[in-house]
């Protein structure tokens, strides 16, 4: 188990890298979901889908 540790540690700590920048992409994008920011970042004032992408506000 050790040698192969030795022999994949690169790609062990490039794959731990990258988990951890995807994770942090997800957070952000579910705490901007949560907080109604839009994922273009114009609005949907203009937008030509807004009427079906959003339900309208009561």
């Amino acid at each position: 188990m050790a040698a192969w540790l030795g022999a994949n540690i690169g790609n062990i700590i490039v794959i731990i890298i990258l988990l951890t920048i995807i994770a942090l992409i997800v957070r952000s994008i579910i705490k901007d979901k949560k907080s109604g920011k839009s994922s273009c970042g114009c609005g949907c004032a203009h937008c030509a889908m807004k009427g079906s992408c959003h339900a309208p506000k009561k």
